[in-house]
Parts: C-alpha cells; structure tokens; sequence
C-alpha cells in the first residue's frame, strides 16, 4: 500500500499568499509530504490570523480560521520591500519546485516577483497564481464572488432573499483548479524538466462551477426562484421533514424507484399511482401538496426509525445534522488534523483531501 502522506516528500512548495484558497493548496501539498513553506508578511503576518469568533481568546497569534488551511507549514515572516528578506525568498525559490501566489493586482511588480521574471530566473519553477479576475483589478472578496456570480440570486428563499453560502466556496473552488492545474504542470515538468504558469481566478471558478443551473438558463432560460434546500428539477429532493424526536431528515428521491420505495415506508402507497405525483415531473408541479401528504408520517416515529427504515431499502435520505453531531460521526473524526503549536496546545482542523492511492496490485 503506497504511504500518500509522503507521495511529495521530495518536493518543495513556497506559499506567498494569504487567507483561504492558496493557503488550501498549500496545505494540499503539505498532507501529501510536501515540504511547505508559507511566507508572511512581518506587519502581522496572514490577516486571517486575527478572524476570530466569539469564543476565542483574543490574545492567542493564530485564529481557528487560519488554522483550517495552515497544517504543517513552516512560517516565515518576511517584508517583501526589504532586499535581504527579498533576496531570502529568491534564495528560497532556487530551490523550489512550486511557488503559490495570490498578490493583489500590480503587487507582483510592486515586489518584483513576476512570473514572466521568475521563470526566466527559474526555469523548471512551477507557479500557481490566484487572482479575483482575468480582467479586472478589482479587489475580490468570496461574498462578493458569491454575489457577482449568481451563486446567491440561486440560494436562499423568498422570505429570506439571496444569501451567501457559509463557507467561502469559490475560494474552495479556485483552490481546486489550482491545484489540478499544478499536477497537470508536475506531470508536464516530469517529462519535460520545463516549469509553467497557472492562472486561476475566482470569477471563472465560480461560473465553471454553475453546472445545471447555467445549463437550465442557457438551454431554456429557466432561472430557478430562490428555493432553499429544493431542487429545481427533482422532487422530493431537499424537502425536510419532522420526525416525532424533533430532528430533521432530508430526503434526495431522484427517481420513481425510489419514490415507491418511500411511499411503501410511509405506508401513503396509494400516492404511487396518484397521477400528481406517481412521475418525477409531475411531482415536481404538485411538490407543496406532496410535503403536506406525507408530512405527518414522519411525525409518527424517530428519526432513527425511519432511517433505519430508508437505509434499507437504499432510499437516499439524512438527518439534517449540527457540528457536533458531525464530528461524533467516527468518518468524521478520521478526518481531523491535529498538530502541536509552540504554546503546546493542539490545534486542529479537517484535512483537506478526499481521496485515498494505492498500488494498482
């Protein structure tokens, strides 16, 4: 069985960016045995150090924002103005193998560390760069992303109006491609010995990211309401429901197979053949009368009554489940990182990897 955690032992990551979605890859490379090193700034070093929320202590130097995305780095603080503390970080790029950026716009000039001269300087030196927009300077924030996008006319409900997703996912998104982008130019530079320059910015992240909601408008310029948990085109799928302990279960029912199923669960199977609702797109026109046929089923047992009941019979359904209930989940406790700080006491965040390599034997 191949050790993933040091498929990168022998590589060398320099991180000059801040906040979440350069720091996520460079901690990508750092849980897969990347040496990683994170520059920054001697004025109070990656802003997210001071994002915190109400229940930690002020005084402490690192937030559990930054810690979410900064596993196993090695810090080093450094003014980029400075020509000994520039000097260091070219020193460090001559031996580097992946150099991640998120510079404001024209800071790269600012600080001489332009790709176009750094390639010319470092040849086989891969650099990934992270900007807000391919044609703006415009300073970008995920909310704003969020917004700009389309993301949030899409989420939230009528009551509500649109609404930000709570964790910054374009950031995650942009994050994602960059890091595709960086195996694509390690496994380039692997027969070439050649660097690249890859660039990814929020904005296309974000629209690449749109899937069947882009495609619903572009190919009958349907735009869905603001729906919450709903889904436009299948139901019941997102619809909650009460059960008799007070949790609430999700149900996905994405086809008429598992519609039946559920309904014989229910004990309601004369909605089967019931012609509002027996087709998913029928379903989907009488879905508000179909929650409240089935509605007060689920109040007459537990939550893990009907789950038991639902895995059973693979009908795709969930406890609407909180933080704590989350990380109580033992695959969810496998997931977390822990790691000694210099104050000694531990920290800890979730990796930020999903996949497992092995040996194809």
């Amino acid at each position: 069985m191949l050790n993933q955690k040091e498929f990168f032992k022998d590589l060398k990551v320099v991180e000059l960016a801040s906040v979440l979605a350069g720091p996520a890859v460079g901690m990508f490379f750092a849980e897969l045995g990347a040496q990683v090193i994170k520059i920054e700034n001697k004025n109070g070093g990656d802003v997210t150090r001071g994002w915190k929320n109400p229940k930690e202590e002020s005084s402490e130097d690192k937030s559990a924002y930054y810690h979410s995305v900064n596993w196993n780095k090695q810090v080093i603080f450094l003014d980029l103005n400075n020509p000994s503390d520039h000097k260091q970080v070219l020193d460090l790029l001559s031996e580097t193998d992946i150099l991640i950026t998120n510079f404001k716009s024209g800071d790269d000039e600012k600080f001489s560390l332009t790709s176009s001269y750094l390639t010319s300087k470092f040849p086989s030196l891969i650099i990934g760069e992270i900007a807000g927009y391919s044609d703006s300077s415009k300073v970008a924030f995920d909310a704003v992303l969020q917004a700009e996008t389309g993301f949030m006319s899409l989420n939230g409900t009528n009551e509500s109006g649109p609404l930000k997703m709570p964790i910054a996912m374009i950031d995650i998104l942009a994050a994602h491609h960059l890091k595709e982008g960086i195996l694509l130019a390690l496994l380039r530079k692997s027969k070439t010995n050649k660097g690249s320059v890859i660039k990814v910015n929020l904005f296309d992240a974000a629209i690449s990211s749109l899937a069947n909601q882009a495609s619903n408008w572009l190919n009958s310029e349907y735009e869905s309401p603001r729906m919450g948990s709903l889904h436009p085109n299948i139901a019941p799928y997102g619809e909650t429901f009460v059960t008799k302990d007070d949790k609430l279960i999700l149900l996905a029912i994405g086809n008429d197979k598992q519609f039946s199923s559920l309904c014989s669960i229910l004990n309601v199977s004369e909605l089967i053949n019931d012609n509002r609702f027996s087709k998913n797109a029928e379903r989907v026109k009488n879905r508000s009368e179909l929650n409240n046929l089935i509605a007060n089923q689920f109040k007459l047992e537990s939550s893990v009554y009907w789950m038991d009941l639902f895995n059973a019979q693979n009908i795709p359904a969930g406890i609407v489940n909180s933080m704590s209930d989350v990380f109580n989940i033992p695959a969810a406790e496998k997931k977390i990182l822990f790691q000694t700080e210099s104050n000694g006491e531990i920290s800890k965040r979730v990796e930020t990897i999903a996949f497992t390599i092995n040996d194809g034997n």
